[in-house]
């Protein structure tokens, strides 16, 4: 257990790096680490540095996995599987691609055009922006593992009930009729080799790391702010664990924003370290990730506003009843 928490302390919270940002705020720059502004450059400093280098690892490990299942032989796998295990499986699946949910929203038409049930693809397009192994192990430096598993656990149940309650509304005719016209390529599935598939892994990690840094940068910047410039008794007193209204408020608040759970995360670390319940922070990051208004728009392309209110709806609820739950037991998992 000893050789675990250093190995949890050193890999993943980074206290070496924790250690090294506070030895350049206080000897480079002269300022002390209890100062607002001390801590607040310490703060985006030692975050930005982190997430960047976990984000890195963990983008190139998925993505030399995810180079075995392109979207056409993704497809084949789902279409071998019906009713809950094609939802269950379509939401596991979701977690390897380490999409936002607009990135998601072309696979979704080409799994849809292929033949598999929307409430499948749902599935699949819920969990792909919500969950991602990356997650896992983020949350984990932030928080801990329980946090980490629990969050991926409630995402991939949403993911799989969200799907599943589609499906059995049978509201295909609600998609847009181009998406079942625009079919998808029935290509060879080309034989990587693995210098190949080293590279891909490396391409992938660039191209997502020039899509999201601006959010990591924005939502390290805010968790700075909270953290050492707004007073604890202010956030509290707007989204303290007391308030009923608390996970309501954050879950409205995050759903104008655009960003992925690596720019969301360090807000959720701010917000947690001020007395924001766990449930209400986690909250906050699956309305971003989930229901944000960008994606929202570029969903209404492909379906009808019945079956986007529909998914809207219970997208809404579930994360509710999850931030509610987290409220209320999470001190268990602390």
């Amino acid at each position: 257990m000893n050789i675990f928490k250093w190995l949890n302390n050193q890999l993943l919270k980074m206290d070496w790096l924790y250690g090294g940002v506070q030895k350049l705020v206080e000897n480079v720059f002269g300022l002390d680490m209890n100062s607002q502004l001390g801590g607040s450059i310490h703060f985006f400093i030692y975050d930005v540095i982190k997430i960047f280098i976990l984000l890195s690892f963990l983008i190139f490990s998925i993505s030399y996995v995810q180079s075995f299942f392109p979207p056409e032989r993704t497809r084949k796998i789902l279409g071998r599987f019906k009713g809950l295990t094609a939802n269950i499986l379509a939401a596991l699946l979701g977690t390897i691609t380490p999409f936002c949910s607009c990135s998601s929203i072309p696979l979704f038409i080409g799994f849809t055009s292929a033949g598999l049930p929307i409430g499948v693809t749902f599935s699949f397009l819920i969990s792909s922006p919500l969950v991602d192994l990356a997650s896992v192990l983020l949350l984990a430096s932030i928080f801990n593992w329980r946090i980490a598993f629990a969050y991926v656990f409630v995402g991939l149940v949403l993911a799989v009930i969200g799907g599943s309650l589609i499906s059995k509304l049978k509201l295909e005719k609600y998609v847009e009729p181009f998406v079942f016209k625009n079919k998808l390529m029935e290509a060879q599935q080309e034989t990587l080799t693995k210098k190949e598939r080293l590279m891909f892994a490396k391409d992938q990690v660039l191209d997502i790391i020039k899509k999201v840094w601006l959010y990591i940068l924005i939502g390290v910047g805010i968790g700075a702010l909270i953290h050492n410039w707004i007073p604890e008794d202010v956030i509290t007193a707007l989204l303290g664990q007391d308030k009923w209204y608390s996970v309501p408020l954050a879950t409205i608040v995050g759903v104008p924003m655009y960003a992925d759970i690596f720019g969301t995360l360090p807000i959720a670390e701010a917000l947690v370290a001020k007395g924001v319940g766990i449930g209400t922070a986690l909250a906050f990051m699956m309305a971003v990730t989930a229901l944000s208004l960008p994606s929202m728009i570029m969903l209404k392309k492909v379906v009808k506003p019945k079956l986007l209110i529909i998914f809207a709806t219970i997208v809404t609820i579930g994360i509710l009843i999850i931030g509610f739950a987290f409220n209320a037991f999470g001190h268990l998992l602390i």
